[in-house]
């Protein structure tokens, strides 16, 4: 905020009062009252009050007794900035902040025909490459990410994915039939998430969750795990549910709030 000797000639204070009050309530959900924004905003009651009311009329909040809160209509200020960013550019902080937690890479990917196509990957913080791996391509079926969009077809679109594939058994652990393939993608829309042991590389361990905004599939959220590194009980209690957030954060942030109201 300028202070007042540093205001231009075109500062227009209640701009700045307005935006104040809405930001008031946007560290938290409970509805506040007129005294608790005037506190927050560091003005009187009474000019709280006339901006509280103004806001109401405009849409933007709606009274709760004595008290005020937001309305849905408030995403619309910034859906024109979220509207011109891209899946992967919304994703990017989410992925990095993932990757720090868990000290795990972290990865988004589509389905593109019948592979999995990364659109945004972090390192995780214990390694030093510098290769992002965006661009790359695998099959769908052998990964914990295209198990998770595989799963999220309609029935006859996943059947003719199924169809369309030529097992390649990579390890010993690879799946080995069409038939056991179909029930773990059974599973994987069961329970909501994928993990893949092991089947494309010895050394590779997948997990990946759904990025759903409203009813559309838009994505799979992945973090590569180091066999040996984290138990199951880790995964499940764990990361799974870390996962899980982020996939309804990077959601949210791509206009899955506006998309569910």
């Amino acid at each position: 905020m300028l202070r007042v000797a540093e205001q231009p000639d075109y500062y227009v204070k209640s701009a700045e009062k307005t935006l104040a009050v809405l930001l008031a309530f946007s560290a938290q959900s409970d509805p506040l009252t007129v005294s608790q924004v005037a506190a927050a905003t560091d003005v009187t009651r009474a000019t709280a009050r006339r901006f509280l009311l103004t806001l109401v009329d405009l849409g933007y909040l709606e009274s709760v007794g004595n008290a005020f809160r937001q309305t849905p209509r408030v995403l619309d200020i910034g859906a024109s900035y979220l509207s011109g960013l891209t899946l992967p550019q919304v994703a990017a902080p989410h992925l990095q902040r993932l990757a720090r937690e868990l000290e795990e890479t972290t990865s988004l990917c589509v389905l593109d025909g019948q592979d999995i196509l990364y659109v945004e990957r972090v390192l995780s913080p214990r390694l030093h490459s510098l290769n992002t791996a965006i661009g790359n391509r695998m099959p769908a079926w052998v990964t914990s990410m295209g198990r998770v969009l595989m799963a999220g077809l309609p029935h006859d679109e996943r059947e003719r994915f199924l169809s369309r594939i030529e097992l390649t058994h990579y390890t010993s652990k690879t799946v080995a039939s069409i038939d056991e393939l179909r029930e773990e993608l059974e599973l994987v829309a069961d329970q909501g998430w994928s993990m893949v042991a092991q089947e494309l590389d010895e050394g590779l361990r997948g997990l990946a969750v759904p990025v759903y905004r409203g009813q559309q599939l838009l994505g799979a959220l992945n973090v590569s795990v180091q066999p040996g590194r984290v138990g199951s009980d880790s995964i499940t209690e764990q990361m799974i549910p870390l996962m899980l957030q982020t996939a309804r954060d990077i959601a949210d942030d791509f206009g899955g709030r506006i998309a569910a109201n």
